[in-house]
């Protein structure tokens, strides 16, 4: 079979429901249904898998919000958002928004209002009784942090956490892939951030604790949605040649990147209070760097494998504070031009303190202290208006131990490098050494390339397609744990409450030449990293300005 596709190929759909576990019918209740994530998100993923991979039963969307509407201005609204930001491609015709549009239904009530879930109880049972919705209750939050304790409790309260009267017996399953045909099950949704830091993020797991179960709370993060990212195990586990060589006698580093080349945008009250430690870190970076460092699950099954992401985070020491100062740098971007147009700092932003400190870039180092990792070190970057938007992971490998080589004939080689590409151009690259043709022993780096799209010809799905998906089957594979939560955020605690601690550091301009290292500059301790070159990233950039903190 080749690998290589015409790029003009079209590619074929995926299957989202696979043979043996297809899904029940349900109610998936929005909270904050009239807010940016619903309309720009949650409404055309659930429009597409209504349309592109229906439903065998039936199912219902309901909103829970503020908003005095209607179920036919909620349509409305709904179809003008999917018309809006689902591709032009994807987008659903006159017939197909009919029926999509027949699905949705309006609850109006403030999240205060206890009454306003006695009305939503009575609409699901209604729902249950003419829709056919067999008492299945899927609750997504996608509200603001701070509306979740408040909205946990009346749930509770209205006795919305347990099934409808669809259920047999009323239990919850406990399977991986569990369909629990004559059971229902109510689960709820938790949008990320789980928590500012470790005591917040423990008072959501109480209050989450005392209404639902444990197996009925899925906490999603959308990067483990992404195919790639699900792909780091496939690629480590299915592959014999690999797994024997991923440890501390072979590998030199680990390098994990999250650059975005865009600003802020209108997020300045949410990112003034999160900074990119919170936003990226402590869940994108933490779920990707579980992902590369832990040890084979006995199973590939969900509490198996959170298992083992639950070990590697414990095997990670919290920063001492000289640690943190040494190992861990944050900045923020300034002023500049991108593709020839005047882009404004984080500082002139609209909604930033003119004094703010919150960091728009970090970089740091970790240790895993496991027989695995011992002594290998991992480097972490994430920031936004970076010269090129790029999500991956690289693998460097440790030199050979003797080169036969001449060091002329090999100016053009470097250590092998296996780059895991999950944004943009989602594939993997592995670098590894040839000769150049012709008499002279010349070598030179090449790069064996794995591409999704040319490989399979297969679209792969949307993030929230899949993980909205697993939730209606009740896998929580992909979902995080209560205990995985908590170890994350004692990481990031011990640099943040370091940083509370330091007084503001006048700003230092940092210059990211091409392919070149992030240097120590003036006064700034900074992550210096011997042999690593940032060209994987910058390929084209001049400098990359940013100020420190």
């Amino acid at each position: 079979m080749t690998q290589q596709a015409e790029a003009s190929q079209k590619l074929k759909p995926h299957k989202i429901w696979q043979d043996g576990h297809m899904p029940q019918p349900c109610a998936i209740v929005i909270f904050g249904a009239t807010g940016d994530l619903a309309q720009r998100k949650l409404l055309p993923t659930l429009a597409h898998l209504m349309h592109d991979h229906p439903l065998p039963q039936s199912f219902c969307i309901v909103a829970f919000a503020r908003r005095p509407l209607d179920d036919e201005q909620w349509r409305a609204m709904a179809l003008k958002s999917i018309n809006t930001y689902m591709p032009e491609d994807d987008r659903l015709d006159e017939e197909g928004q009919k029926q999509f549009a027949s699905h949705l239904f309006y609850c109006q009530s403030t999240f205060e209002d206890s009454q306003g879930y006695q009305k939503l109880k009575q609409l699901l049972e209604k729902l249950d009784r003419e829709q056919g919705t067999a008492g299945n209750r899927l609750f997504y939050l996608a509200t603001p942090p701070e509306t979740d304790s408040q909205i946990i409790a009346q749930l509770g309260a209205a006795g919305l956490s347990h099934p409808g009267q669809g259920a047999e017996n009323g239990h919850e399953e406990h399977g991986n892939h569990s369909n629990n045909h004559g059971k229902s099950w109510a689960r709820i949704i938790i949008e990320k951030p789980f928590g500012h830091d470790l005591a917040t993020a423990q008072k959501l797991n109480r209050d989450l604790g005392r209404v639902f179960r444990e197996n009925q709370i899925y906490r999603i993060d959308h990067y483990m949605g992404k195919e790639t990212v699900q792909n780091i195990l496939a690629f480590r586990f299915s592959n014999g040649i690999f797994e024997p060589l991923w440890n501390q006698r072979y590998i030199d580093h680990v390098q994990i990147t999250v650059a975005e080349s865009l600003g802020i945008g209108t997020r300045a009250e949410f990112y003034e209070s999160e900074g990119a430690i919170r936003d990226i870190v402590q869940n994108h970076i933490m779920q990707v760097l579980c992902l590369t460092g832990m040890e084979p699950p006995v199973a590939f099954d969900a509490e198996a494998i959170r298992d083992e992401k639950v070990k590697l985070l414990r095997a990670i020491n919290p920063l001492t504070p000289d640690e943190a100062k040494q190992d861990v740098v944050r900045a923020q971007y300034v002023a500049g031009e991108v593709d020839g147009k005047h882009v404004v700092g984080y500082k002139e932003e609209q909604g930033v303190k003119p004094d703010s400190t919150t960091e728009t870039f970090v970089a740091l180092k970790f240790f895993i202290e496991n027989w695995r990792w011992e002594d290998v070190p991992f480097y972490i970057r994430t920031g936004k208006r970076l010269p090129k938007r790029s999500t991956e992971v690289t693998i460097q490998f440790k030199r050979v131990p003797h080169q036969l080589y001449k060091p002329s004939e090999t100016k053009g080689l470097v250590p092998n490098r296996l780059t895991i590409r999950i944004q943009p151009d989602e594939g993997i690259a592995l670098k590894i050494g040839a000769k150049v043709p012709g008499a002279a022993n010349q070598l030179s780096s090449v790069d064996m390339s794995f591409s999704y799209n040319q490989a399979f010809g297969i679209e792969s799905p949307e993030a929230y397609e899949r993980l909205i998906a697993d939730c209606i089957l009740g896998d929580s594979t992909l979902f995080i744990r209560r205990d995985e939560i908590e170890a994350s955020w004692r990481i990031i605690d011990s640099i943040t409450k370091v940083w509370k601690q330091l007084p503001p550091r006048r700003c230092i301009l940092i210059k990211l030449e091409p392919g070149g290292l992030l240097r120590r500059m003036g006064c700034l301790s900074a992550m210096d990293v011997p042999g690593i070159t940032l060209s994987c990233l910058w390929h084209d950039a001049a400098e990359a300005r940013v100020y420190i903190s």
